[in-house]
């Protein structure tokens, strides 16, 4: 069998076992994601806009996992400090380094809901997820927060009376000024216990190098074209939440497992990371 009908085969049993109303002929951001990722869930659609916006930032698959290894850090740090819950906002497709893997390795009790718009991540999340009972899966849109939580508090996962840790590891930046990014944030900090926190990882146009900002504008060829921030911006959605040190920085900056992590122009991917706690009052 060539390698065109090994390639054929595998399209069309993954695409047995997906809604029928999942658009194949369109690329998905979720699947582009993955294939960066070196995930196995994505099509030849999804793998050659990759191949094109890698030809023009061979970096960004790295750019890809630095922000994967940020949210493995920022899970460990607040598991170990004590979460025991997650709500993961813009989850994507499940690859190596999920936050389940991540938050149950360190406490099997760990509970994890996710949640994605894309009707492809959402399809094969619970089909990777399936026995797991500590996790659930739902479909909402980033841009309906009080939709999320709603859902969230469905699966009985969720006690959003004790503290919670909000995940929303590359997700903002797919939500356009017009549908006031500032209020969903607001809401989500408004919904979860002191002691709560809020992970955020956000793609930035300071420091970038015109290749990178290029590359950007081909994800308006996806349902989710991306709007670059600023790190005052990045700063405000934290609101009232008091950042755990360094703060709002590159992301392979924000407590790196060891010095040597630390790459030496941590600007070149392209994007701020940061964790807050809600003021616990006294």
């Amino acid at each position: 069998m060539s390698p065109s009908d090994i390639e054929r085969r595998r399209t069309m049993e993954q695409s047995r076992a997906l809604p029928t109303e999942v658009d194949l002929s369109r690329p998905s951001a979720a699947r582009v994601y993955d294939y960066f990722l070196g995930g196995a869930h994505n099509f030849e659609i999804d793998r050659q806009l990759a191949e094109q916006i890698a030809a023009m930032t061979p970096n960004l698959a790295d750019t890809m996992r630095a922000g994967r290894s940020f949210l493995r850090r920022a899970v460990a740090e607040l598991t170990r400090l004590g979460v025991d819950q997650y709500l993961d906002i813009g989850s994507g497709i499940p690859t190596v380094g999920n936050v389940h893997e991540v938050a149950q390795g360190i406490n099997p009790e760990a509970r994890i809901v996710y949640v994605d718009i894309d009707p492809v991540a959402v399809a094969h999340s619970r089909s990777i997820l399936e026995g797991n009972t500590r996790t659930a899966v739902i479909q909402a849109d980033v841009r309906d927060p009080e939709h999320i939580v709603a859902e969230a508090r469905e699966t009985g996962l969720i006690d959003f009376a004790k503290p919670v840790g909000v995940l929303l590891a590359g997700v903002v930046h797919f939500v356009p000024d017009d549908d006031d990014p500032d209020r969903l944030m607001a809401v989500l900090r408004d919904a979860v216990a002191p002691g709560s926190y809020l992970v955020i990882s956000h793609s930035t146009y300071e420091d970038q190098p015109q290749e990178m900002l290029d590359a950007q504008k081909l994800s308006a060829r996806t349902a989710t074209e991306i709007t670059l921030r600023s790190k005052a911006q990045v700063t405000g959605f934290f609101g009232e939440f008091e950042l755990l040190e360094p703060g709002v920085v590159h992301m392979p900056l924000w407590r790196p497992d060891s010095p040597d992590d630390v790459d030496d122009h941590p600007e070149r991917f392209g994007a701020f990371g940061g964790v807050g706690r809600k003021p616990v009052a006294g």
